[in-house]
């Protein structure tokens, strides 16, 4: 594997290192959201939201768009979702390992 892949997978994965960058994504499924939807949906401060939109546009991981006095945000990759799918089944998987280990105790 190349040192410019690992370099980005590294620089990509530490994008997503952060749960409110995680939930910010999450927010974006469906739609492109403004930093006020945003806000509403996920009851954070506005400031700590256009951080993170901030690490995210800089990583390629959302992009902007201005509508008049709007800036709406998207996911730059529909692909990010499965891989934060993924993750989640990773979690459940070890939910039921420690589930089942608890069970044999």
């Amino acid at each position: 594997m190349s040192d410019k892949l690992v370099n980005f997978k590294a620089e990509f994965f530490k994008a997503l290192a952060n749960p409110v960058r995680i939930k910010i994504l999450d927010s974006l499924r469906t739609s492109e959201l403004t930093v006020s939807q945003i806000r509403d949906r996920l009851d954070l401060e506005l400031p700590n939201i256009s951080q993170q939109l901030s690490v995210l546009k800089a990583k390629n991981l959302v992009t902007a768009r201005k509508h008049g006095s709007n800036i709406y945000y998207s996911c730059s990759d529909k692909k990010i979702f499965k891989l934060l799918d993924v993750a989640k089944q990773i979690f459940n998987n070890h939910l039921n390992d420690i589930q089942n280990t608890l069970s044999e105790l």
